[in-house]
């Protein structure tokens, strides 16, 4: 079990000379955009299916059999985790998962594809209660894979911040760290790092430590509303064009680490999103989702000096370029058509 390849990599710690421009300060960009499902995800699903192989009973000689719930970024993770560590995986998406995305799983390698409920949450519970007993009776071990909610999750996603730590120029460290939020298994990665190489928040203040800026969009901002509210919310329903972030219920262990003191929650506009993915792409020749343009969307139109705690010219501010499958260049010059003045409007309020 030892050898097993790790189905993530390292991914480049670029300081980015155009946005530090833009931005008026110094941009660093994890690019994340380049694991190998084109997201984030890649480290936290993928540390989840080492772990349950490593895990397994040794006397266990059933094969193993992957089972995820998204349609989304999560379950593209877990079908190009499974090629590389060579076992098998299905997916189960809910029937507004479009045929584009379907088709994407299917080529990254998914032994099936089922189309299930309206929701994530019909289609998760078919997966656990239908799917995984139906493989356990066939003698397979059918493994669950939560798309956020787990600690291998997190644990994953926090070597990323073991890297920045390693990237950093002159063995300095960086004031801020922004990331955008789903069901918040990225931002507790990033915290639980933050934790280990010695970044958390220290005395308690959270003046001298690493700043956390976590980003959504409104229409999928269930951290922010329920930080405001004080307790855990479920949303009534996803609305942002953001579909990436689009998880009711953040899981509860972001929500606590959500309010430690060095942690600054944002939430922005779908136009602010897209126009940061078009103005993104222009830039930096990366193509990304609005899931990911939001935290981007940080390093234009002066949104950093109005967010950022004690910004200043030499600020250092990693923002994580989470990637991400739902875009292509049709549906961006959508988004582009249909918020060019309204992303222009909302620009000007921090001018």
């Amino acid at each position: 079990m030892a050898s097993l390849k790790k189905p993530w990599i390292e991914t480049p710690l670029l300081e980015s000379s155009i946005l530090s421009k833009i931005a008026g300060c110094r941009i660093f960009l994890k690019l994340e955009n380049l694991q190998p499902s084109s997201s984030f995800k890649s480290r936290g699903i993928g540390n989840a299916m080492l772990k349950a192989i490593q895990d397994q009973n040794p006397s266990d000689d059933r094969d193993v059999h992957f089972y995820s719930s998204s349609g989304g970024n999560a379950g593209l993770a877990c079908v190009t985790a499974a090629m590389s560590l060579d076992h098998k995986s299905s997916v189960v998406v809910p029937t507004s998962t479009d045929e584009r995305t379907i088709q994407k799983l299917r080529a990254a390698g998914a032994s099936e594809v089922l189309v299930h409920g309206d929701n994530w949450f019909h289609a998760d519970q078919y997966l656990r209660e239908t799917c995984i007993p139906e493989a356990e009776n066939r003698g397979e071990r059918g493994i669950y894979i939560h798309p956020f909610d787990n600690p291998a999750i997190w644990e994953g996603a926090a070597s990323m911040v073991d890297e920045i730590k390693a990237q950093m120029p002159d063995n300095t460290r960086p004031d801020a760290i922004i990331c955008s939020v789903g069901g918040g298994g990225l931002f507790a990665g990033i915290m639980r790092g933050l934790d280990r190489v010695g970044w958390g928040d220290g005395d308690g203040d959270g003046d001298d430590q690493v700043q956390v800026l976590p980003i959504e969009t409104h229409g999928a901002d269930s951290l922010a509303q329920s930080l405001q509210k004080g307790e855990l919310i479920t949303l009534p329903a996803i609305t942002s064009v953001a579909t990436s972030l689009g998880a009711i219920r953040v899981a509860e262990h972001a929500f606590q680490q959500a309010q430690r003191p060095n942690v600054t929650p944002v939430v922005l506009d779908d136009a602010e999103a897209c126009a940061a993915c078009w103005r993104f792409l222009d830039d930096e020749r990366y193509l990304v989702e609005p899931a990911c343009g939001v935290s981007v969307a940080l390093a234009y139109d002066g949104r950093l000096k109005h967010y950022l705690k004690g910004f200043r010219p030499d600020s250092k501010v990693v923002i994580i370029v989470c990637g991400g499958s739902k875009i292509t260049l049709e549906l961006l010059n959508k988004y582009q058509r249909t918020y060019q003045r309204r992303s222009e409007e909302l620009a000007a309020k921090y001018a």
